[in-house]
């Protein structure tokens, strides 16, 4: 029996390698996908989706969208990424996504998906958990069919990655954009095992990555996740360029969970600033205890990448 796996993703590029690296596993069923207007603007993302399934024909599997928008918004240039996804050639010309507003919301796509589950559901969230918290809120008894919940979060022993106003760079983005309801997810006390800052670190997409992805092109999947790394590079200046697997590595903790360090620790979440959104080890009332990925094999994690994205199963336009 395949394990069921639900995703909820925030459309940023490393968010639609993590729905192209899911839909390469094949022990693993997805049973839909929801989107947090975090890293995108929603209707795009949703269309880069939606694109994605059609590619790898499993446009059956449910989307669902969110409608909850976080405390600290994502910078507009990053947010725009999806228009320029639907925009390659390899994409463009497929047929348009549903009406965005006809789909479902995420938090009743969870709720109802969860519900329908005949076993229990991995979560896998690539961007803010926002969603989660409010189908928990809006009904607790589907907490009894999370398996576990895997989150690219968070930030314990290095250094955030916001650099803002009124901020004092503590914080990873997907926390801070809604760190009230972070802190709500701790509280909830559920399998969470978070992929932070302190392991994606260990994994860069530098150049010799995509050279070396370069030389495999003649499969369309490394092809296609060729040219969504290659709309990184001026994500960040060219002269400091450094772009990191952050949602991809924790989408292939689902695959290589064995291959991961992972600590137990007590932690809370900041929620105010200068430094909402850190994650904090802390011994404190508010702290949780929780599972923090630490380190992982570099070469299995890579040779996955490699291997994975040679997959054969993309429909022609």
């Amino acid at each position: 029996m395949k394990e069921l796996v639900l995703m909820d993703h925030d459309g940023g590029i490393d968010d639609l390698l993590s729905v192209l690296l899911l839909l390469t596993m094949p022990n693993i069923e997805l049973i839909g996908i929801t989107v947090t207007p975090a890293d995108c603007f929603l209707e795009p993302a949703i269309e880069s989706t939606y694109k994605l399934l059609q590619m790898t024909q499993k446009e059956h599997i449910p989307i669902g969208r969110g409608t909850f928008n976080g405390v600290n918004a994502f910078p507009s240039e990053w947010r725009a990424r999806p228009e320029i996804v639907n925009s390659l050639p390899m994409l463009i010309n497929l047929p348009p996504s549903p009406d965005p507003y006809s789909l479902p919301t995420a938090v009743d796509l969870m709720i109802a998906s969860l519900e329908a589950a005949e076993a229990p559901v991995k979560i896998i969230m690539t961007g803010p958990c926002s969603n989660l918290v409010l189908a928990i809120a809006q009904k607790p008894s589907i907490a009894t069919k999370i398996k576990e919940v895997i989150w690219m979060g968070g930030a314990f022993r290095t250094s955030g990655n916001v650099q803002t106003y009124q901020h004092n760079g503590t914080a990873e983005w997907n926390v801070y954009w809604d760190p009230i309801h972070a802190q709500k997810l701790f509280e909830l006390e559920l399998p969470l095992i978070l992929i932070p800052l302190d392991v994606t670190n260990h994994v860069p997409v530098d150049k010799a990555f995509l050279s070396k992805l370069a030389k495999q092109a003649k499969y369309e999947l490394s092809n296609l996740a060729a040219q969504f790394w290659a709309l990184t590079v001026d994500n960040i200046p060219s002269y400091h360029y450094i772009y990191y697997m952050w949602d991809i590595l924790a989408t292939s903790y689902v695959a290589l969970e064995h291959y991961f360090v992972v600590e137990d620790v007590q932690a809370e979440v900041v929620v105010r600033p200068p430094n909402a959104g850190q994650t904090l080890l802390s011994n404190s009332p508010n702290s949780r205890r929780v599972k923090i990925a630490v380190d992982v094999d570099k070469e299995v994690f890579y040779k996955y990448l490699f291997t994975q994205f040679k997959a054969d199963f993309l429909a022609t336009p």
